[in-house]
C-alpha cells in the first residue's frame, strides 16, 4: 500500500494543507512545535480513528472552527482509495471510503495500516501495563479490525458493570442492610457478558502476541549483535487463557474468578477480574525488561517490537504497512539508528518527523522526498 496524497483542514496547526507523496521516504524537517507531529498523526488517524496524543475529537479541531478534515488517497493492490474522516466539536464524526458514507466505523479501519513508533514508545517497556495493553490493542485492530468492536463491547459492559458494583458499595456504607437482592439478581447477568466478550479479548490478543513474538526475538538477536535473549510472555488475568480453541473452557475459568473475587470486589466497588488487568512481561535474559539499567538495551527492545510489527502486518495483510516515525532517530545512538534505516530500505513507504538531517547519510537523502515544516505550513523548500 502507498499513501498518495494527504489532505488536512483545520486539523491541529493546520489551515488548509495538502501534501503529495511522491517518494517512499518523506523526511518532515522543522523545529519542535511547527507541525511536524500534528502531520503525523492526522496520517495515523486515518488509520486507527485514534490518536495518542488527545483525549477527544474537539482537541484536534483547529482553534475557532467547528469541523476539521483528514482526506487521504491510498494506492492498494485493489486500486485506489479515498479515505475521510470530518471531526464536529460536538462530539460527532462521520468517515467515508470513496466518498460513500460509512454507516459503521469499524468498516473504515484495516483499509490503511500504519505503524507508528515515537520517543512515546519507550513507555512500552518502562510504563505501567496499560501502555503494554493498548500497544496489542492497536497491533489487534491492525490484524484484525473487528476487535476495534470487540474491546468496545467490552469495555461497555465493564463500564456497566463496575457502576452496579460502586453503586452497590454506596448503599453498604449508607445503610446498614443494603439490598443484596438487587445485586445478586442484576450481577450474574453482567458477569456473563464481561465473560463473553472478555474471553473474545483475551483469545485474540494470545494469537497476536504468539505470531508477534518469534519476529521480535529475531530482530532483537540481529540488533543486539546475537548477545541477548528477549522473551515475552502474556500474563493473562485470567487462566488458561493458552487454550485458544477452547473459548467455553475460558469463558468457563472467566466465570469461576469472578465467583472466587465476588466478596472482594463488592467490597473495592470494583472489577477485579478481567483482560483489563492483563500484564504483557517483556524479558530480556531473565530480567525483567522494565528493571534493566541500560536505556540502550530498552531501545533496543522497542526498536525490535516495532520492527516485528511492520513484518507481521505485512504477512497478514499481504502489503507492507506505512511507517511513521516522530522524532525517534534522535533517541537512538548510531547503531541503532543504521539498524532501523537499513530495516526500512524502500521495503515500507515512511514518513519521518525530524529537526535536523544529519542522521541521514546522503544515499537516504537522495531517495527521500523532503518537506519543511513551519508554522501549519509545508513546503519544499525552507524558508
Amino acid at each position: 500500500m502507498y499513501l498518495k496524497r494527504l489532505h488536512l483542514q483545520q486539523f491541529r496547526n493546520y489551515g488548509e494543507q495538502q501534501v503529495e507523496f511522491q517518494a517512499p521516504k518523506t523526511i518532515l524537517v522543522g523545529d519542535n512545535a511547527q507541525g511536524k507531529s500534528n502531520l503525523l498523526e492526522g496520517l495515523a488517524f486515518l488509520s486507527t480513528l485514534k490518536s495518542s496524543r488527545a483525549a477527544s475529537d474537539r482537541d484536534l479541531i483547529a482553534e475557532g472552527a467547528d469541523t476539521a478534515q483528514i482526506i487521504g488517497t491510498l494506492e492498494r493492490q485493489i486500486g485506489d482509495i479515498e479515505l475521510a474522516v470530518t471531526l464536529r466539536r460536538n462530539g460527532r464524526r462521520t468517515v467515508a471510503l470513496d466518498r460513500e458514507y460509512c454507516r459503521r466505523q469499524i468498516d473504515f479501519l484495516g483499509i490503511l495500516n500504519v505503524v507508528e513508533f515515537s520517543s512515546l514508545d519507550l513507555e512500552l517497556v518502562r510504563g505501567a501495563p496499560e501502555s503494554r495493553r493498548r500497544w496489542l490493542d492497536n497491533l489487534v485492530v491492525q490484524l484484525e479490525p473487528v476487535y476495534a468492536h470487540i474491546a468496545k463491547q467490552y469495555d461497555r459492559v465493564l463500564r456497566q458493570r463496575n457502576a452496579l458494583l460502586r453503586q452497590h458499595r454506596r448503599l453498604r456504607h449508607a445503610t446498614n442492610a443494603p439490598d443484596t437482592a438487587s445485586l445478586n439478581a442484576t450481577l450474574p447477568v453482567f458477569d456473563l457478558q464481561l465473560a463473553t466478550e472478555g474471553t473474545k479479548v483475551m483469545r485474540r490478543r494470545a494469537r497476536a502476541l504468539a505470531r508477534l513474538t518469534p519476529l521480535a526475538q529475531a530482530w532483537h538477536r540481529a540488533i543486539s549483535g546475537q548477545r541477548e535473549q528477549l522473551f515475552i510472555s502474556y500474563a493473562a488475568n485470567v487462566d488458561a487463557v493458552g487454550k485458544e480453541d477452547e473459548p467455553e473452557r475460558l469463558r468457563q475459568v472467566f466465570l469461576d474468578r469472578l465467583g472466587e473475587y465476588a466478596t472482594a470486589e463488592t467490597h473495592q466497588g470494583t472489577t477485579l477480574v478481567g483482560p483489563h488487568r492483563d500484564e504483557i512481561v517483556l524479558t530480556i535474559d531473565n530480567t525483567p525488561a522494565r528493571h534493566y539499567g541500560s536505556q540502550g538495551q530498552q531501545r533496543t527492545l522497542v526498536l525490535a517490537l516495532k520492527l516485528a510489527e511492520l513484518q507481521l502486518i505485512e504477512e497478514v495483510v499481504g502489503e507492507p504497512p506505512l511507517l511513521l516515525l516522530d522524532d525517534v532517530l534522535a533517541e537512538l545512538d548510531p547503531h541503532r539508528q543504521r539498524q532501523l534505516l537499513e530495516a526500512i530500505e524502500d521495503r515500507f513507504q515512511t514518513a519521518i518527523a525530524t529537526t535536523h538531517l544529519t542522521a541521514f547519510d546522503t544515499q537516504w537523502l537522495q531517495g527521500s522526498q523532503i518537506l519543511y515544516v513551519r508554522s501549519g505550513r509545508v513546503t519544499e523548500r525552507p524558508d
